[in-house]
This record gives structure tokens, sequence and C-alpha cells, in this order.
């Protein structure tokens, strides 16, 4: 364990060392060291442990005292020789903008992100996610996905990143226990993306509302041994393109009238019937 520097108090949210945590946006913060990549902003110890479980290396702290003096095995104590700011939790709740109850946070660079097929290498299960733009939904999904089983999750370029605040803090971390990337192309899944991953061998379940499309629970999704969830925009769905580069359109069963879920329910529901 590296030996840790003494901690800088700071009790002004205008103070200099806190602009990457109050004041900057996340497209400054995913540039911050350009050329070589930017860094994100995780929450709690939970969070923070999972990023320094996957390799994410710590580039600042920001701790209400109390987390200071924790055990050696903290996360604190294994981000080692770096600077420290420590605060009431008053100011940590003015940079955050909502109560905190897990005084920590901390400044991590990002990493590369691995190729579409180095996700898919070795994956039975996968999600696809098209344009979803709520960093919410893009959060709740990762839980779901590493919740249940799913291998990997690929999402167009309209999605919301993975690594903003607010997706990191709803997945608990889980987009540092799941592989991931983004496809190459445009904002939404270009027909080649669907082609290639027809071509490696999996099923493409495009979660849609049409009249042809199979029930989740349908023997086509029991029989195939790979098979990717394809998930649409939380307000205009897939895109007609999408839908019929697929293998099929697939729908969740639902009574009392409803027609569809929350994109990052609907996930959990798909998530669970593929993967059990």
């Amino acid at each position: 364990m590296k030996k840790q520097k003494e901690p800088i108090r700071v009790t002004d949210i205008a103070a200099p060392e806190l602009d990457i945590y109050a004041r900057a946006r996340e497209p400054e913060l995913a540039h911050y060291f350009e050329p070589d990549g930017g860094i994100f902003i995780a929450e709690s110890p939970n969070v923070i442990t999972r990023a320094l479980d996957a390799g994410y290396v710590p580039v600042s702290l920001l701790a209400e005292e109390k987390y200071l003096a924790d055990s050696p095995d903290s996360p604190v104590a294994r981000c080692g020789d770096i600077p420290v700011y420590t605060a009431e939790l008053s100011v940590l709740n003015r940079i955050t903008g909502y109560p905190l109850t897990r005084g920590l946070l901390c400044a991590m660079r990002r990493r590369p992100l691995p190729e579409v097929r180095e996700v898919l290498r070795g994956a039975r299960r996968i999600a696809v996610l098209e344009n979803i733009q709520n960093p919410t939904n893009v959060g709740a999904i990762f839980r779901a996905a590493a919740a249940l089983g799913m291998d990997g999750i690929l999402l167009t370029k309209g999605c919301a990143d993975p690594l903003q605040r607010r997706a990191v803090r709803v997945s608990m971390g889980s987009v540092f226990q799941i592989p991931w990337t983004f496809f190459p192309g445009g904002e939404g899944a270009q027909p080649a993306d669907i082609m290639l991953l027809r071509q490696d061998g999996f099923f493409t379940a495009a979660m849609a509302l049409k009249k042809d499309a199979l029930s989740l629970q349908d023997d086509a999704l029991r029989v195939n041994d790979r098979i990717a969830v394809i998930l649409g925009n939380e307000g205009e769905g897939l895109a007609e393109e999408t839908i019929s580069s697929c293998d099929a359109a697939v729908c969740i069963p639902m009574k009392h009238g409803v027609d569809s879920l929350n994109v990052a329910a609907a996930a959990a529901v798909a998530f669970w019937e593929v993967c059990r």
C-alpha cells in the first residue's frame, strides 16, 4: 500500500481544487487529459472500490473527514499517493446538488475502450443499446445486465456515456464489471453492426411493439446459443431500419392494457428471460 499524502481541507465550494467535482461539464471531463483521454467521477466507497478492482487509476479524492481514518483496505487507503481533499458534508452536498449520504468522490482516469469484437469474444448474451439518451436509464441497464448474467453491452454513439457521473452512480459501479464499448458508426445501430452480430452467430432480438413480434417466451429464444437483445430510444424505440435488420422483433407479454415499460425495466425483464 502506498503512503497517503496529508489531506487538504477545503471549506469553499469555489475552491479551484474542486473544479473537476463541482464545475466541469461531462464533455470537459471526458477530454480532460487530451490527447491522452479524460476522467470520470465515481461516488461512494462501493463504487470507487469496484472501479479500483477493475483497474481504473485514481487522480484525486474528495472525502468527508470520517473516511480519512478508515481501514487499510478502504478505497481512500488503496488510492495511495494522490491529492486528497476533505470537506464537511454540507460542502459535498452543494457540489453534487443533492444530499450525499456516502461522502466520498474520486476522479479517475478513463481507459481506452475495447473493440467490438473483443466484447463479443466468448459472449453468449449481449445487450445492444440504440440512442438511449438518459444516463439514469443507461446506468440502470448496466446494473440489470451485470446482476442477471449478460456478458457484454454495445452502445451506439447516440447513447449517454456509461461513465457519466449519474450513469456510474445509478449502475452502482456495474459499468466497471461488465465489458462494453461503442459501435464505431453513427448515432443509431447501422445494418452493418447488426450483420456483424448475426455473422458472429447471435440471434438478434429487436425489442419492439410490432404485430408480428415474437413473445419473449417464444421457443426461438430458447434454441439459440447466442442472443443479442437490442433496445431502443426512450421515446421513439428502435429505428425501423434496425428492426428490419434483426432476426426477429420481440416483445414482453403484458396485461391490463399496458403496452410498454420504461426501457430499463424492459431490459431487466428481457435479461432475466434470456439468461435463465
